[in-house]
């Protein structure tokens, strides 16, 4: 008792320690986590930082104005936005570059929405900056909401307004001279013609000649900038659907045949036993549906074209009050009953729109009423001599954009759905009626092309879904195979449940696709974890079941992958060692003495130039005809390395090309070819040199 008294005396104290305790825990991290007004950033620039809370902000807006996509794709939509603009801000800063309002308002003249809209066009239909600016003034007033955001977004136009006058400058430096032209010129006229004697690689094999893991790191070093790489990992893996079992099929369709017949219920209301009947003899046939099935009673009716196409047929000549199935469709069980039948329910037309001014139809029409209406019955003329000209016409000539493209088509149009003379025409006319409608958007010319029948239908559909006990062992399975796979090879556990493993593509850190189980950011996001080792294992609920993963390499940010180098670097290094083997071989001084050491033969290369260095029956060799044109008459080269194997060469004589007048034509093609992709090189080219740090993976989990 007297110890209780004492633990009673100081459990205040007790709890007040434990109290501070857990404080100082949350508050460090917390605070590691960039908490309390502690700002974590996503990164930075050059030292410049990118806030969190405003790239979290853009991140949402940009999933906001593009429904559909993920964080992820948002998060590195917005980074290398952020990135861009952070460096191309350097470039405009250092030489003191600055934007007007006239070039602020030609950003937005280049948006279709608004160089397009009518209220901001002249009476040429070109935009006009004034009326622009005037219902900017307006939106002020008007809409205080949207000038405000229009005035948050001003500085993005601004900064898209200076990179697009900064690369037309870097655009407008790159030029071609009269001697670059020239040079050009002879690259790619300048013939050599050479006899050679080649060894290819391939007469050496493989196995004869070995390359260490050592080497081909060594070569990576030697040559760190083409071989590095970002940090990467592989992860192999088994997906094990959670699917019903045939047991479960089996079950169920019992179930749904059991609907079909009448059945005997107690009923605990009036103590005796009532007769269900079945879905044939259902008098409620909405009722019976919405009690019975997984999905609810529709009323709509339906074309045979409308059916499942395997079961179409039978299903659309049932008679009224008959049932058809069970039947599978779309991972449903179900059964069809015919309700009733509509003649002409629904119908095909090809149409061609004559718009003219002062009609509904959008955008503006150069042509009087009077006028569309002439040329609407001079196409009917050109379609009845010519029926099969209707979709050329409709091409040239509709002002319907919503089939034009199409031949003028619209099909299955219900009653009602079109304006009432369109209408009227489309179900009062036969099949092949050709004809010129009126309505508030113009002229139209029609055919009527089909009329479908249609059938309301109730079914019944059960969701054919594992059952209860598939589930737990399914859960079980993927349970037992996630801890045995920490011990043993995954390869040969799934062997043994006849499951495939599957071995995903270099997954990157920003990546969140994985091939054959599409969006899995979680997966990546724990590949990537610091806790996360080579040879762990963990178990994933995904919409088709689990998968369970195991981390099979990670490679950090550095020389790239040594199993991914070898397919590069490999054939490089094993090709030097059989060169030295093959230059063994090829003994001599001329081409016939190395032939004959070789055991090969002298060949022939004609017309070949630098700009497209192809020898004959070997592919591009640029080193061999280049050592050819650098010979004289008559001299022999030593061994040389190419691409495909060992060549000697003797140049035979070299076709200088033929002067031209003038060479503006090829300065012109290599102005062109220079302005090319300029912001791809130049953005390339300042990412390269920048200091970045990315901190996304750990805000995108």
């Amino acid at each position: 008792m007297a110890v209780l008294s004492k633990i009673r005396e100081r459990s205040l104290l007790l709890i007040l320690v434990i109290g501070l305790s857990l404080l100082a825990f949350i508050v460090t991290d917390v605070i590691s986590n960039g908490g309390f007004g502690v700002t974590k950033n996503i990164g930075s620039v050059n030292g410049e930082d990118i806030p969190a809370q405003e790239f979290i902000q853009k991140v949402n807006d940009v999933q906001a104005r593009q429904r559909g996509m993920s964080a992820t794709q948002a998060t590195n939509m917005v980074w290398n936005q952020e990135v861009e603009n952070k460096l191309y801000s350097e470039r405009f800063e250092k030489i003191g570059l600055r934007v007007g309002k006239d070039h602020v308002y030609n950003m937005y003249a280049q948006d279709p929405s608004v160089a397009q809209n009518p209220q901001f066009l002249n009476a040429i239909g070109q935009f006009d900056k004034n009326k622009f600016n005037e219902f900017l003034v307006n939106m002020k007033s008007t809409n205080p909401d949207q000038w405000r955001m229009i005035e948050r977004n001003m500085p993005l136009v601004e900064d898209a307004a200076k990179k697009q006058l900064y690369l037309t400058m870097v655009k407008a430096g790159m030029v071609a001279t009269n001697l670059d032209a020239k040079a050009k010129h002879k690259l790619e006229n300048d013939k050599v013609n050479f006899d050679y004697v080649f060894v290819p690689y391939a007469t050496i094999n493989d196995d004869e000649v070995k390359v260490s893991d050592e080497e081909i790191t060594a070569y990576m070093k030697k040559n760190e900038k083409k071989y590095k790489a970002e940090a990467s990992r592989f992860v192999e893996y088994v997906l094990i659907e959670d699917k019903p079992s045939a047991e479960d099929e089996s079950e169920l369709r019992k179930s749904v045949n059991e609907i079909l017949t009448p059945r005997v219920v107690y009923n605990e209301q009036t103590k005796a036993n009532d007769t269900i009947p079945g879905f044939r003899g259902a008098a409620d046939v909405k009722d019976f549906v919405n009690k019975n099935s997984d999905v609810a009673y529709d009323t709509t009716y339906v074309t045979k074209k409308s059916l499942p196409l395997e079961h179409a047929e039978q299903i659309f000549n049932l008679p009224a009050g008959e049932v058809y199935g069970p039947y599978t469709d779309n991972g449903y069980l179900k059964l069809t009953r015919v309700v009733g039948r509509r003649p002409n329910a629904s119908a095909k037309v090809s149409h061609i729109l004559i718009a003219y001014d002062g009609s509904k139809s959008p955008g503006e029409h150069n042509r009087t009423k009077e006028e569309a209406q002439a040329k609407a019955n001079e196409i009917l003329q050109k379609v009845n001599a010519n029926p099969g000209s209707f979709a050329q016409l409709a091409a040239e000539n509709s002002d319907d954009p919503g089939s034009k493209g199409n031949g003028g088509i619209y099909d299955d149009v219900m009653p009602k759905q079109m304006v009432p003379e369109f209408d009227k025409f489309l179900f009062g006319n036969p099949v092949g009626k050709t004809g010129v409608v009126e309505t508030d958007f113009g002229f139209h010319v029609m055919k009527v092309l089909d009329k479908y029948d249609a059938v309301q239908l109730a079914t019944i559909a059960k969701e054919i879904r594992p059952s209860e006990g598939t589930s737990d062992e399914l859960f079980t399975k993927a349970t037992k195979l996630e801890m045995d796979a920490a011990e043993k090879p995954l390869e040969e556990l799934a062997k043994a449940l006849n499951l495939e493993v599957k071995t995903t593509n270099k997954l990157g850190a920003y990546d969140e696709n994985i091939q054959g189980l599409g969006q899995q950011r979680q997966i990546v996001s724990w590949a990537f974890n610091k806790d996360t080792e080579e040879g762990d294992v963990k178990k994933f609920d995904v919409p088709e079941g689990y998968v369970v993963a195991k981390l099979k390499s990670k490679n950090e940010k550095g020389l790239m992958p040594l199993e991914e180098a070898k397919n590069t670097v490999l054939p490089i290094l094993r090709n030097e060692k059989k060169a030295a083997l093959i230059k063994e071989k090829m003994k001599g001084d001329t081409l016939e003495a190395v032939a004959k050491s070789s055991g090969s033969s002298v060949a022939s290369a004609t017309d070949v130039t630098l700009a497209a260095p192809m020898v004959p029956g070997v592919g591009s060799e640029p080193k061999v005809v280049g050592k050819a044109f650098g010979l004289g008459e008559g001299k022999t080269s030593g061994l040389i390395e190419g691409n495909m194997g060992v060549f000697m060469v003797k140049a035979k004589n070299v076709t200088k090309a033929a002067e031209l007048p003038n060479y503006n034509a090829v300065a012109t093609r290599l102005k062109s070819e220079s302005r090319g992709g300029v912001q791809f090189r130049l953005t390339t080219a300042l990412k390269d040199n920048a200091d970045i740090e990315d901190n996304r993976a750990e805000f995108n989990q």
